[in-house]
């Protein structure tokens, strides 16, 4: 089967495409100031932007019945349109950026956020991060500025599903993100990469179900392990929500492989790994020094990327003050089982 690819010039048709719209006035760009927090061992990226406390608010979810709202992937402008990569998905820039050049893979026909992903979907990710990949290292690479060097291209793509997930948009899309733009603001040497490409080899605060993959790996082999993983986090949940752990062997309705999904979730997915992170919050309260309420961080599949954004001075000052506000935060915001020998066992 021919395997879908993107435009070989993927990364200029996006870059050309922002830049324009931001000079029309069709995109709106947050700038933002980053510092690094550690998390345990884990260089966390925070931002602060101000000026998102204005952006305006999505329309109230209704899962039950999603098209009675505003669906700004069912046509949106040619202004933020970039390329259509098959029948079934299309790209368009994000109307709201932090990052610059942030992208989102959506599908033509409406598709619910809250269904499992198809392998079509994974397909088409997987050949946004494969264009990115040829381009690395050439001139034109992705988002090449002065003094990038080689390493810095590649794309970050997550996906938010369900209410726990940060998701606000019940038309089915996954982001994606130039990870050199993301180090815009941090010095080049500075610690911070990619989380999701670690999680194979080392614990988050936490918990997340990661496998190696490989750009040339077919869909169905890529939808395989995406299967593999969700269903992992699904017995992670059911673990958590128990008296007593569970495994694999006793979950006797193992999750279906299509429609609903059975719980709120983050997917990230890489040139190298994907990683699946099952949600219970959406977010935490940050506290000061005298354990008053500052404010709430809330997080979506940026997490997998050892991101996280705030919007309010206060909570910005906080967690600079003290980076443990960070880390009890996303204590709060998964399942903290630990995964040993590939059973749930409870901490």
């Amino acid at each position: 089967m021919t395997r879908l690819k993107a435009p070989s010039t993927l990364p200029e048709l996006v870059k050309s495409a922002f830049a324009k719209a931001c000079s029309d006035g069709h995109v709106h760009y947050y700038p933002s100031q980053a510092t690094i927090l550690y998390a345990n061992d884990i260089p966390f990226q925070v931002r602060f932007s101000p000026a998102l406390a204005n952006k305006p608010k999505p329309a109230i979810k209704d899962h039950a019945n999603p098209r009675k709202f505003f669906d700004p992937f069912a046509d949106p402008p040619a202004a933020l349109r970039v390329t259509t990569l098959s029948p079934s998905h299309y790209l368009v820039l994000n109307k709201f950026a932090v990052v610059p050049e942030h992208f989102i893979l959506a599908t033509t026909e409406f598709k619910p956020q809250t269904h499992v992903l198809e392998e079509a979907d994974l397909e088409a990710t997987l050949a946004c991060i494969q264009a990115y990949e040829a381009a690395e290292g050439t001139d034109e690479g992705p988002g090449r500025h002065d003094g990038d060097t080689a390493n810095d291209g590649g794309l970050f793509a997550f996906f938010n599903c369900g209410d726990h997930s940060g998701a606000s948009q019940p038309h089915r899309h996954i982001q994606l993100l130039p990870i050199a733009r993301m180090k815009d603001g941090l010095a080049a040497d500075g610690a911070w990469s990619v989380l999701a490409d670690s999680l194979t080899s080392r614990p988050a605060p936490f918990a997340t179900f990661a496998e190696k993959i490989s750009l040339d790996m077919p869909a169905q082999d890529l939808h395989a392990v995406y299967l593999r993983l969700y269903r992992q986090a699904c017995r992670a949940v059911a673990a958590h929500t128990r008296e007593t752990p569970i495994d694999e062997a006793t979950v006797e309705d193992e999750a279906e492989a299509e429609g609903e999904a059975r719980i709120s979730y983050n997917m990230a997915l890489t040139k190298d790994t994907l990683v699946v992170c099952p949600r219970l919050a959406e977010g935490a309260v940050i506290l000061g020094e005298d354990e008053a309420v500052l404010g709430t961080l809330s997080l979506n599949g940026t997490l997998l990327a050892g991101t996280a954004l705030v919007k309010n001075e206060v909570e910005w000052k906080a967690l600079k003050r003290d980076p443990e506000g960070l880390l009890q935060v996303l204590k709060r915001i998964g399942v903290t089982d630990e995964v040993v020998h590939g059973n749930l066992v409870r901490l």
